[in-house]
């Protein structure tokens, strides 16, 4: 039974909030956690790099000159890889380096990932986040009041905010996620973890809805 106590915007406890490990994940597997955040850095990746080879450079190919009776030695058409404006020996390629598992497990990882963050004690539960115009400064206090200030830290909040989102998309190692957009990548990429007591709820009330619907 993980319990961990419920703050205000001023730092002030306000009650306490326990559920059982269980709800997230039996235990935590470091390999699929490792192979959830390489899938999410692959796919991050463009792959657009390409450089011309022999066969791309504009040039004729014809040999510059005879290959004996010169004094020289010997040389092919202007466009081998080793004269200036030839093409390279080992051209580069575009590469797709797409790659996707399989959507359970993502969605376990996810649980893990959200787990081990209350496990080790980087989560802070929020009683809920109110701001009334985009402001920078009231998230900004926010986090200094909670000692977050200098940690990369990850804000859930239960649904897409525009004032929130606009509030916080300026301080520095701050990143804010609807709770139905968690994912593995995120929670493991940033060190603390800010979620308010509604965006857990819905999380754990989605998890058990997708657990019911797969058991029947």
């Amino acid at each position: 039974m993980i319990s961990l106590p419920i703050v205000d915007m001023n730092g002030s406890n306000v009650g306490t909030y326990e559920f059982d490990e269980a709800d997230l994940a039996d235990s935590i597997s470091k390999q699929l956690l490792h192979d959830a955040v390489v899938m999410y850095q692959r796919n991050r990746r463009q792959g657009t790099v390409q450089t011309k080879s022999r066969g791309m450079v504009k040039g004729s190919t014809k040999k510059l000159f005879r290959q004996k009776g010169t004094g020289r030695a010997r040389a092919g058409n202007k466009r081998t890889p080793i004269r200036r404006g030839g093409g390279h020996a080992f051209g580069k390629k575009p590469i797709d380096y797409y790659y996707r598992l399989p959507r359970k497990a993502l969605q376990k990882a996810t649980r893990m990932a959200l787990l081990s963050k209350f496990q080790d004690d980087e989560a802070v539960v929020l009683s809920e986040l109110t701001l009334t115009e985009v402001k920078t400064k009231p998230v900004a206090s926010l986090l200094k009041t909670l000692g977050l200030a200098t940690d990369s830290t990850l804000l859930v909040v239960p649904e897409y905010n525009k004032t929130a989102y606009l509030s916080a998309r300026n301080i520095e190692n701050l990143q804010i996620l609807p709770a139905s957009d968690l994912n593995a990548y995120a929670l493991l990429r940033q060190k603390r973890l800010l979620i308010t007591k509604d965006a857990i709820d819905n999380f754990r009330n989605n998890t058990q809805a997708k657990q019911t619907a797969a058991a029947n």
